[in-house]
């Protein structure tokens, strides 16, 4: 049997790519899975009904993760419908949007995912795990730079992971583990379409350097690996690609 069998998981931006896919790894895992988005309902119900005819159990949910309340409320309702919460894999992230606020990345890579955390925390079971979802480009800005066009948004993940990281003590003292799960550019997220069209061959530099550059569902199986792998707390995982970013980052 699964270890994620009767768990409850919340992920955060799941209605698509990386998230949604992670959901049906889950879901499949025999975890009860709370699908969240912030407007495309439409979407996450497809999610939410792809689970279900495979036999799994999900729910989904609207929450704008930048609203403290609201995040709250993701919370309560995986404890209301399934009973409890085991997992929270913090995958939503963003900024490169342009309507939103020039602090919008910050607001949504790092301080709403210290407010998921702290939502979180206020239900997560003894033995549960946070999942902190990132990318190389962030994991290693301090040591490498990035593409101009992803700067602002590379500082704000790293500066979650960073204030995530801070709160180990924390979550020890709760019984609950942290791992933080980190990739290349994804082939086909709307991330790495928006950056190769904003620099045109971005994405064919990255397959060179790096080899290979994971797909969607490849990505999402390391995600859901890591939700129950046996790993010390502060682990953190490099997927694809990482080899270059260290030989870099040593120069």
């Amino acid at each position: 049997m699964s270890a994620l069998a009767g768990k409850t998981a919340v992920v955060t931006g799941s209605s698509r790519g990386v998230g949604a896919a992670t959901a049906k790894l889950l879901a499949a895992e025999g975890a009860n899975v709370v699908v969240n988005y912030r407007q495309k309902a439409p979407r996450a119900n497809k999610v939410v009904a792809e689970i279900e005819a495979a036999g799994g159990k999900a729910v989904a949910v609207g929450a704008d993760l930048t609203d403290a309340e609201s995040l709250r409320g993701l919370m309560q309702t995986a404890v209301d419908t399934f009973g409890g919460l085991d997992l929270l894999v913090l995958n939503a992230s963003g900024g490169m949007e342009k309507d939103l606020g020039e602090d919008y990345a910050m607001r949504l890579n790092r301080d709403a995912q210290s407010e998921a955390l702290t939502a979180g925390l206020e239900h997560l079971s003894q033995g549960g795990r946070v999942v902190f979802v990132t990318s190389h480009q962030a994991h290693f800005i301090d040591e490498v730079e990035t593409m101009p066009e992803y700067e602002q948004v590379a500082r704000s993940k790293r500066a979650g992971e960073i204030a995530l990281t801070e709160r180990l003590p924390e979550m020890r003292e709760r019984g609950v583990s942290f791992v933080v799960v980190s990739a290349d550019m994804i082939e086909g997220t709307v991330t790495a379409t928006l950056l190769d069209r904003a620099r045109p061959g971005a994405l064919e530099a990255r397959r060179e350097a790096a080899g290979k550059l994971y797909s969607v569902e490849e990505f999402a199986a390391e995600i859901a690996a890591m939700a129950s792998a046996d790993v010390e707390t502060g682990h953190i995982e490099l997927v694809g690609g990482a080899d270059d970013f260290l030989s870099r980052a040593r120069r």
